[in-house]
């Protein structure tokens, strides 16, 4: 019996068959790790279930406390603006709270740092190192703000140097990047996606690093990646639960 509010992971959802594979890897990690919560998945687009249809069923079924989870890096768009309005055409019995999006956050850099282990680099190599950090982009400028800062803090963690670049929407591209990091004397260059399912700009990000030494895969299904979900969780449940005197 669950007696937590149900966690709701909203992705963006995709064409490509590997984006929701990845979705359901992670959120089976995520009730791996805490059995005692309910968790649903719910797409904005292109797969199913929807949202709506989510929240319908819950709301069908009884359940009145819902924490829904964007699963997003950055709080762009779709966090400011089609999460929010799709939750507003929730059920009216359902008490919802918009958790944050998951970036930016510790357990994500590690993420990324074992992401370019698991791809061939070793923690010796980092000093002599440059790497892309290429994200999807966005129009947002709190976005691109947010991804930049990320790259001034990775350098500082023993890499040779840390670029961010940007597989739309912004500048510079990811081969770009690999090319300035190159200029830069720097001995190897590594590509990091920043993104959390293949895709379409996924595929960009790895055409534009063609020329690098390293790809790491996505972020997909790593356990940093479920733990700030659960985080993330946590922190949004508590007002849920304070608001409805338990």
């Amino acid at each position: 019996m669950f007696t937590k509010p149900v966690l709701l992971v909203i992705a963006h959802g995709s064409r490509d068959p590997r984006h929701a594979a990845t979705v359901h890897a992670l959120v089976r990690r995520v009730r791996s790790l805490r059995p005692d919560v309910r968790v649903e998945t719910g797409f904005l687009d292109f797969n199913i279930p929807s949202v709506q249809g989510v929240l319908e069923s819950l709301a069908a079924e009884g359940v009145r406390d819902v924490v829904a989870l964007p699963l997003l890096l950055t709080r762009a768009f779709h966090a400011k603006a089609d999460i929010p309005a799709v939750l507003r055409d929730a059920p009216p019995q359902l008490r919802i709270r918009q958790a944050e999006v998951l970036g930016p956050s510790p357990l994500l850099m590690a993420a990324l740092e074992r992401r370019l282990y698991e791809a061939g680099l070793t923690p010796v190599d980092k000093s002599s190192t440059g790497v892309v950090l290429a994200s999807a982009g966005s129009t947002d400028p709190e976005a691109i703000a947010v991804i930049a800062e990320i790259a001034r803090e990775w350098r500082h963690t023993g890499w040779c140097a840390v670029r961010p670049a940007f597989a739309s929407a912004s500048l510079p591209r990811t081969e770009d990047a690999v090319r300035e990091l190159r200029e830069l004397g720097c001995e190897r260059v590594a590509v990091a996606p920043y993104v959390l399912a293949p895709g379409f700009l996924p595929d960009r990000i790895a055409r534009g690093a063609a020329d690098a030494d390293v790809l790491a895969d996505v972020l997909g299904a790593a356990p940093e990646v479920a733990r700030v979900l659960l985080e993330r969780y946590d922190a949004a449940r508590v007002p849920v639960l304070a608001a409805v005197g338990a």
